[in-house]
């Protein structure tokens, strides 16, 4: 049996869309293009599930950016000397980057703390290599990094991939010891 050999070619209209050379028979340009569709199907699901969240602190991991921290979180601008916490529930902070592999295991973790202590602890994000200047401020030299922030006292950082049971022991044991 010979070889198949297809060619795409864009449109000639306004649109990005392709199709198919004529080498192609019908038969085999539906089937490839049902497959195609399939797969294209398949990987915007793993990338709509695989994408975090950002929500309103209700259950959700919430992505932070330097002004959302300032008012949300630690306001370094007007108080450089002491910490002062402006939340009103304890709080963790994950200190990741896109690119990163452990950090990419972490996320989901987040995502299921966030779910299970909902209203007792607000839990954030953010991005280091989109806010340079609170990754510098901390002193930030690896990550995933995991800010753990009581709602009295000095909050405590814990670098690497944590696992859930961990994460959960330190929730408990700093987070929440008054409950």
């Amino acid at each position: 049996m010979g070889k198949v050999y297809s060619k795409f070619r864009p449109m000639t209209s306004n649109l990005s869309a392709f199709r198919f050379s004529s080498f192609v028979s019908d038969r085999l340009r539906t089937k490839y293009g049902a497959f195609l569709f399939i797969v294209s199907l398949m990987l915007f699901n793993v990338n709509c599930s695989n994408a975090q969240s950002t929500g309103n602190g209700k259950g959700e991991v919430i992505v932070m950016n330097k002004a959302d921290f300032l008012s949300k979180i630690y306001n370094y601008e007007k108080n450089s000397s002491e910490w002062v916490y402006e939340g009103k529930r304890p709080c963790i902070i994950d200190f990741y980057a896109d690119w990163c592999g452990p950090c990419k295991r972490v996320a989901p973790v987040m995502k299921e703390l966030a779910a299970e202590y909902k209203g007792r602890i607000d839990i954030y994000k953010i991005d280091v290599d989109s806010e340079r200047e609170l990754a510098s401020v901390f002193g930030i030299n690896s990550i995933p990094l995991i800010l753990f922030v009581p709602l009295e006292g000095k909050p405590q950082a814990a670098a690497g991939a944590l696992p859930k049971a961990t994460i959960v022991e330190q929730i408990k044991e700093f987070l929440l010891v008054r409950e």
